[in-house]
C-alpha cells in the first residue's frame, strides 16, 4: 500500500515537471489565485453573516420595545408579530416558567423556555440562536418586561442563511471565472514574455545541429529581441558572449590546427631535404669513393655538414616543443647574467662571422667615473643584471643579428642599443635593408615562415630563428615586437625584465 501511494504521488509529480515552464508557471498563478480567493471569499461570507444577523438583532430590539409595552399593559402581546416572527411571555418564578395565553408560539418551545429562565436570571437582554424542530433555525431575543414576567421575541435566520448561501454561490461563480480569465490571460502573457526564451532555445538547437567540425567555422546564430524584460536581456546578452567565445574558440581552434598542419608539412619538408642529401652523398661515397680516393674526405665532410644541420634543425624543434609546453613555466638553467656581456659577446661573434656587415653597439653608460661607478664593468658599461639562461638568452640575440644579416645585402649596417628602463631592458636590433613587405610582417614570428622562399636554406635558414627567439624571450618573461615593417629600416626589439620583474614597459 505505501509503494502503490508513492507510485501515485510520483506521477502527478512526473506530470507536472514535464511541463512548459510558462504553464507550470500559469498553473502556479492559479493555485495562488484560488487561494487568495478562497481567503478573501471566507472573509467576506464571515462578515456579511455576522451583519445580517446583527441587523436581525437590531430589528427584534426595535420590535420588543413595541411588544413590551403591549405585554405590560394587557399580560400578553396582542400585535400580531412579522410573518414567520413569534411571541412569547412567560412568567418566571422560583426556577418555574409557565407560558401565558394566548401566545403564538410553535409546537417546540424548548428554546423559548430556556432562554426565559437565562433571562430572569441575568436580570439582563439576552440574545441566541436556536433550532426549532418542524421550524429551522430562530434568533431569539429575551427582555424583561417587569419582575418575574419575560418577553421572548423569535425571527427566522432563514432568510439570513439564504443570503448568505446566495453570496456563496456569487462568489464561486464569479471566482471560477475569475480564476479561469486569470490563468488564460496569465498563460497567454507568460507565452509572449517568455517567447525570447524559445527564440534562445531555437537558437541552441540551430547550434546544436550546425557543423562544428569545419574548418574556421563560425556561428551565424544569435538571440536577438529586445522584450522580455531587464532579466531576459542580461540572459540574452550572456548567451550573446557565449556565443561569440564559442565563436572565438573555434576560430582559434582552426588557427591553432592550420598551423599544425603547416608545421608538420614545414617540419617534414625540411628534415626531408638533408636527409635526401645524406642520402644522395652516401651512395656517391659508396660508388665513387673507391674510384676516387681523393673525394673521400670531400665526401665525408658532406655528410657531417647535412646531419650537423639536420640536428641544429631538430634542436631547435625540440626547444619550442618544450618551451610550449605547458610543464615548461620555467627555463631548466636559471642564473644570475649579465645582459651587457652578452650583447657585447654575440656582437663580436657577429663582427667575426660577417665582416660584411658593418655592426654598431649602444649600451647603457656607468652613472660614475669610467671604470669606478657602480654597476660598472670596467669599460665604462653599466652591468644590466638578470635572472635567466645566459646560453638562451645569446641565442636569442645570435638569431636577431644572423636574421638581419642572412636578409640584408653585403654592406648594410646594423645597430644594436640597449636601453634601461628601470624593471626590464629592451634590446633593439635593426638595420637598413630592404625591410619586411606588409603581408609578411604578421607571420615571420612563425615557424618555417621565410619571406623570400626563393633564397635558399643554405642562405635563407630553415625558418625557425626568429619564432625560437620570440618562445626564449617569452619563455625569460619578456617578449619581441617587430617594430617597423614595410621598405625601410627593420627593428626587431626584445623585452627582458631585470633582478624578476614583469617586462610590462612598452
Amino acid at each position: 500500500m505505501i509503494l502503490r501511494s508513492r507510485e501515485a504521488f510520483r506521477r502527478p509529480a512526473g506530470s507536472y515537471r514535464g511541463l512548459r515552464l510558462g504553464t507550470r508557471l500559469a498553473l502556479g498563478v492559479g493555485v495562488l489565485s484560488l487561494a487568495v480567493f478562497a481567503v478573501v471569499g471566507a472573509t467576506l461570507t464571515m462578515y456579511m453573516k455576522d451583519y445580517l444577523e446583527h441587523q436581525l438583532g437590531t430589528q427584534l430590539k426595535l420590535v420588543q420595545t413595541v411588544q413590551a409595552k403591549d405585554a405590560a399593559a394587557h399580560g400578553t402581546v396582542r400585535r400580531k408579530p412579522y410573518y414567520g416572527w413569534y411571541t412569547a411571555v412567560y412568567d418566571v418564578s422560583d426556577g418555574s416558567v409557565a407560558l401565558r395565553r394566548p401566545a403564538d408560539v410553535p409546537d417546540d418551545t424548548r428554546a423559548f423556555s430556556a432562554l426565559a429562565r437565562r433571562t430572569a436570571r441575568s436580570g439582563t437582554e439576552l440574545l441566541d440562536t436556536a433550532r426549532v424542530d418542524g421550524e429551522g433555525a430562530y434568533r431569539l431575543r429575551g427582555c424583561e418586561v417587569e419582575p418575574g414576567v419575560v418577553l421572548v421575541s423569535a425571527a427566522p435566520v432563514a432568510g439570513v442563511e439564504e443570503t448568505v448561501e446566495r453570496l456563496i454561490t456569487v462568489q464561486v461563480v464569479v471566482f471560477a471565472l475569475a480564476l479561469l480569465a486569470l490563468v488564460a490571460a496569465g498563460r497567454r502573457m507568460l507565452r509572449r514574455g517568455l517567447k525570447p526564451l524559445s527564440d534562445m532555445a531555437r537558437t541552441a538547437h540551430g547550434i546544436a545541429s550546425h557543423d562544428l567540425t569545419e574548418s574556421a567555422s563560425r556561428l551565424p546564430l544569435r538571440a536577438d529581441g529586445r522584450d522580455g524584460g531587464a532579466e531576459v536581456a542580461e540572459l540574452r546578452t550572456a548567451f550573446n558572449s557565449m556565443l561569440e567565445h564559442i565563436d572565438d574558440s573555434l576560430a582559434v581552434r582552426a588557427e591553432a590546427e592550420q598551423r599544425l598542419r603547416r608545421f608538420v608539412a614545414d617540419a617534414s619538408h625540411e628534415l626531408r631535404t638533408p636527409l635526401m642529401s645524406v642520402r644522395g652523398y652516401a651512395d656517391l661515397f659508396q660508388y665513387a669513393a673507391a674510384d676516387a680516393p681523393g673525394e673521400h674526405e670531400r665526401h665525408l665532410a658532406r655528410l657531417r655538414a647535412e646531419a650537423a644541420r639536420m640536428g641544429v634543425l631538430l634542436d631547435d624543434l625540440l626547444l619550442l616543443a618544450r618551451l610550449d609546453a605547458a610543464e615548461a613555466k620555467t627555463l631548466p638553467r636559471t642564473t644570475e647574467a649579465d645582459l651587457t656581456e652578452l650583447v657585447r659577446q654575440a656582437a663580436d661573434a657577429f663582427r667575426a662571422s660577417h665582416p660584411d656587415h658593418p655592426l654598431t653597439v649602444t649600451l647603457p653608460a656607468a652613472a660614475g667615473p669610467r671604470g669606478t661607478g657602480p654597476g660598472n664593468d670596467g669599460d665604462g658599461q653599466r652591468r644590466l643584471g638578470l635572472r635567466g639562461d645566459p646560453q638562451r638568452i645569446r641565442q636569442v640575440l645570435d638569431n636577431l643579428l644572423t636574421n638581419a644579416a642572412v636578409h640584408t645585402p653585403p654592406g648594410t649596417r646594423v645597430d644594436v642599443s640597449v636601453t634601461d628602463t628601470g624593471t626590464a631592458a629592451r634590446i633593439r636590433v635593426a638595420d637598413d635593408g630592404p625591410g619586411i613587405p606588409a603581408e609578411d610582417r604578421e607571420r615571420v614570428f612563425d615557424r618555417f615562415y621565410r619571406v623570400d622562399r626563393a633564397r635558399s636554406r643554405d642562405r635563407g635558414g630553415s625558418g625557425l630563428g626568429l619564432a625560437v627567439a620570440r618562445s626564449l624571450a617569452r619563455a625569460h618573461g619578456g617578449d619581441i615586437e617587430l617594430s617597423a615593417g614595410g621598405p625601410g629600416p627593420t627593428v626587431f626589439t626584445v623585452r627582458l625584465p631585470l633582478d624578476g620583474q614583469e617586462a610590462t614597459d612598452r
